[in-house]
């Protein structure tokens, strides 16, 4: 405080004690003005002048104070006392953490009384932590310019139109979603600035501002704008860049007074040519098309045509040139428009688990779903098919987009893509539009901003953080070429927790590629903002590292000396030809590039914690799940009731698209004839997003009737991707090298059971049974007996949900009352005989135990199935009889 007061002149009169308040009013309170701001305990000060010199300081027009100060709720009790007060700065930011970011100011609200403040004309609580607007605001009768930006608000009052006298407000960086009504009663307000928030519409009375000159709605959540913005005859400039809208009212372009519209960095498919052609209209960063048909549209047409809802056990249907509407077992929609296909055609689909040898995710890419595929691959539809594929929408997909992605049989291709929430289901859906059938999926990637680079030059800058610029100057390029952008944040807290070193810092990583393969003909000029608490004036060069990453090669290279670096007080600026990654770190270390591929690859991992837990009424059925963390307790939650288990693993380390082994050990063992079992091992292929599940059917071989088995069940991994950074490797425990995690498992002692002897069971003789048939995979006596050991109690929901009545069900229980076992083998055998010559019996089978809950004997039935059907093929082609037709290759290749 004493060298603040030398810096400031101040000498010994910014001391403690009340002989130094005179003098300091005599410093700081001059002609009627208080600026207090600039002190660390200006609000200190202003108690003590309010006390020494009360006369003076209620005369005060003109009051500045910090709200990083401790005393401030007392300094807010005496604002009512100054009755003459014209403007008042009450804000925040003043003090910054220790990485240089402002801190907020500690204000919330506001006495009622400064309502009374009648003078007040102008009042800014900027860089608080205000979650609604202090009603007293709303009472102030003369209130000019209102700025509260940069806090928490989420909705402005209904009566706020009631500030009549309003000229300026600006709420940039809150988090408004909608805007009153009455926002349309601000008749002379000029200024409005609402950039930055969470707006997803906005209320037609917001054309009643007719004395606005400039309006900013950049950077919020906006997909369409209201007729109605027309009407500001006076509006000069209009900001409406980094939002979502599809399209803008033609009648903009007639506005009289309009110098600038900015529509930058939105979703436009279809821009009036009035607005095209304007010379005051950017338009950088659109993917500009053909206008796309609203969903209401698509929904209505499709009413009209026929409509196809697909069973479990379908895999395919018929489009006829009249078109129709197809909706899957599994939630996919299809919508093929009249005459898409000129002549019937069949289309055959499957959902298959994504094989990381040839799903091949791109850097920070997350799997959503499940592939599917439609044959016949290629066909050429005249009229592009709609698609519609649910997704899994994690938390994780803040400042990330949703897109379709489909693979040509070459390379994997991002679709254009919209995203919609289903009001009945609350299901997200990604849809989009194509003209041949391949393979589709759906995943989150960083969010990509792109251009069209003419040889005049254009501007590009990235919608999570518009403080990343890309300049391309006149005469760049030739021809005109297409970039895109794309900004991975990186907090200062997972720097330091990866790097163990509180001293590195790195701005956001920049990702710049074009569709070109030569370099630009003139530098392109770069802005990254510093890395967080590093700034203009305390900057050390030496510390300060530019590099640029070779993903292919793995490598980040440090190229400071390799260009210009100029520096502002915010950003770092330097000129390149060609693109790549950049980022910007800040440390003491000489050489980093290993320290930038260490926390280039963390960022790649998911945290996840493995689960074994055994099903309560029968503890041989055992569920394996490998979950992220923020997962883990969600998922117990909703498997208490069924299941019971150990506590989840440690914390383990897992890369997206990595296959993992689980292995049962010391006394127990699976069925190696499991299609997904490598060498005793069940496999697994992770994807943070999908439920990476398991349930199966564990037994011990030796004989345990007279004790329990205390096993175990471990996971592994695969082979270790080649992407996996060495560091990572050499952190694996055990003396397995991939081993990741073990828990306990314990089977309780047996009780005598029916089935383990040959011969009639328990007095029941059944002649032998086969469902279904050889193509496609029988079940025998042996399977049903093996599959009712394990019904338990489920028995009478799994008879009915197989067709069987009430009264038979009633009758089974009453005939074998007190023997459960023998309640499960009547009511199995009885429906397997009354439905032995029914083709489809094996997935009605299936589907009801699906239905009540037994997804284990489900997959059961579905494995002894797929073997089967695996058996069958073999013996066609050991005898000769391969089909030799493609068709029905493809046919008998996806049963």
């Amino acid at each position: 405080t004493q060298k603040m007061a030398e810096l400031l002149g101040l000498g010994d009169e910014c001391g403690e004690g009340a002989s130094g308040a005179p003098a300091l009013a005599g410093s700081c309170l001059a002609a009627k003005r208080l600026n207090l701001d600039v002190y660390p305990d200006g609000c200190r000060r202003f108690l003590q002048l309010f006390e020494g010199q009360r006369e003076e300081v209620v005369q005060v027009e003109f009051l500045r104070l910090s709200c990083n100060d401790r005393l401030l709720g007392t300094t807010l009790g005496i604002l009512p006392h100054l009755k003459h007060l014209k403007s008042l700065a009450l804000k925040g930011g003043h003090a910054r953490d220790e990485f240089g970011s402002c801190q907020h100011g500690s204000l919330t609200s506001l006495p009622p009384d400064v309502g009374n403040l009648r003078c007040l004309t102008h009042l800014d609580i900027s860089f608080n932590s205000l979650s609604t607007l202090p009603s007293c605001i709303l009472h102030l009768p003369s209130l000019r310019v209102l700025l509260v930006s940069h806090n928490s608000l989420v909705a402005l009052p209904e009566d706020f139109g009631s500030l009549s006298k309003l000229t300026f407000f600006s709420a940039m960086k809150n988090q408004l979603k909608a805007l009153p009504q009455s926002i349309g009663e601000l008749a002379v307000l000029q200024d409005l600035d609402l950039s930055e928030n969470a707006l997803e519409f906005l209320p037609e009375e917001v054309g009643n501002l007719c004395n606005c000159t400039e309006l900013d709605l950049s950077g919020n959540r906006l997909s369409s704008i209201p007729d109605s913005l027309a009407n500001l005859k006076s509006l000069r400039r209009l900001h409406l860049h980094s939002n979502l809208l599809v399209t803008v009212p033609a009648s903009l372009a007639s506005l009289p007074n309009l110098s600038r519209l900015d529509l930058q960095n939105n979703c436009l498919r279809a821009v009036p040519p009035e607005i095209q052609t304007s010379p005051f209209v950017h338009l950088r960063g659109n993917p500009l098309g053909e206008t796309e048909p609203s969903p209401q549209a698509d929904e209505s047409s499709a009413r009209a045509l026929r409509r196809l809802f697909l069973a479990s056990g379908e895999d395919n249907f018929t489009v006829t040139s009249e078109g129709c509407k197809v909706v899957l077992a599994c939630g996919i929609h299809f919508y093929f428009p009249p005459g898409a296909a000129s002549d019937p055609l069949r289309i055959y689909f499957r959902t298959l688990a994504p094989d990381p040898q040839w799903v091949k995710l791109r850097h920070h890419d997350v799997l959503l779903s499940r592939v599917l595929e439609l044959q016949p691959h290629g066909v050429k539809f005249q009229q592009e098919v709609q698609i519609w594929m649910p997704y899994a929408s994690p938390q994780t997909l803040h400042q990330r987009e949703v897109v379709v992605r489909t693979f040509s049989g070459q390379s994997w291709s991002d679709l254009r893509t919209r995203v919609e929430q289903k009001r009945k289901s609350k299901k997200h859906v990604a849809q989009c539009r194509v003209l041949h059938f391949s393979w589709f999926l759906v995943v989150s990637r960083l969010v990509q901003n792109e251009c069209k680079v003419p040889t005049e030059g254009t501007l590009l800058f990235s919608s999570v953080d518009p403080n990343i610029k890309v300049t391309f100057p006149p005469g760049v390029t030739e021809e005109t070429r297409s970039v895109k952008l794309q900004v991975l944040p990186v907090s200062a807290e997972e720097i330091k927790e990866i790097t163990a070193d509180s001293g590195c810092r790195a701005s956001p990583l920049l990702c710049l590629f074009q569709d070109s393969l030569l370099d630009f003909l003139r530098p392109v000029r770069i802005q990254l903002p510093l890395p967080p608490g590093v700034t203009g004036l305390n900057l050390d060069r030496s510390r300060l590292h530019l590099l640029r990453g070779d993903l292919e090669g793995q490598t980040w290279d440090d190229i400071t000396g390799q260009v210009v670096l100029e520096f502002t007080h915010l950003y770092a600026v330097f000129e390149v030809t060609h693109f790549s990654w950049y980022w910007l770190w800040y440390t003491t270390k000489t050489y980093i590039g290993g320290i930038a591929k260490k926390v280039y690859e963390r960022l790649r991992m998911y945290q996840v914690n493995f689960i074994a837990l055994q099903r309560k009424k029968d503890p041989e059925q055992v569920l394996l799940q490998c979950v992220p963390k923020h997962k883990v307790d969600p998922v117990l939650k909703k498997l208490q009731d069924r299941y019971r288990g150990p506590e989840p693993s440690d914390m383990v380390e897992m890369f997206e698209g990595e296959q993992f082994f689980a292995a049962f050990e010391r006394g127990i063992s699976i069925d190696m004839d499991r299609p997904d079992c490598v060498d005793g091992r069940l496999s697994f292929i992770f994807y943070s997003h999908l439920k990476n599940m398991k349930e199966i059917y564990v037994t011990s071989p030796v004989d345990r009737k007279d004790q329990a088995v205390k096993g175990q069940v471990s996971f592994y991994r695969g082979a270790v991707p080649k992407s996996i950074p060495e560091d990572a490797s050499r952190r694996r425990k055990g003396p397995d090298s991939l081993w990741l995690a073990t828990l306990p498992i314990k089977l309780p002692q047996l009780k005598p059971r029916w089935g383990e002897n040959p011969g009639p069971l328990n007095g029941f003789s059944f002649p032998p049974l086969n469902l279904g048939n050889a193509e496609t995979g029988y079940l025998t006596q042996a399977n049903l007996l093996s599959i009712a050991r394990r019904v338990g109690a489920d028995w009478q929901t799994i008879g009915l949900n197989l067709g069987l009545t009430y009264q038979q069900i009633e009758r089974i229980g009453y005939n074998n009352r007190e023997d459960l076992d023998k309640q499960i083998l009547d009511m199995l055998f009885s429906w397997a005989q009354q439905n032995s010559e029914d083709p489809d019996c094996v997935n009605k089978l299936i589907t009801a135990m699906k239905e009540s809950g037994r997804q284990d004997i489900a997959d059961e039935v579905e494995t002894i199935i797929e073997l089967g059907r695996q058996k069958y093929r073999d013996s066609i082609r050991r005898v000769g009889l391969e089909q030799e037709s493609s068709t029905e290759d493809s046919a008998i290749a996806m049963m």
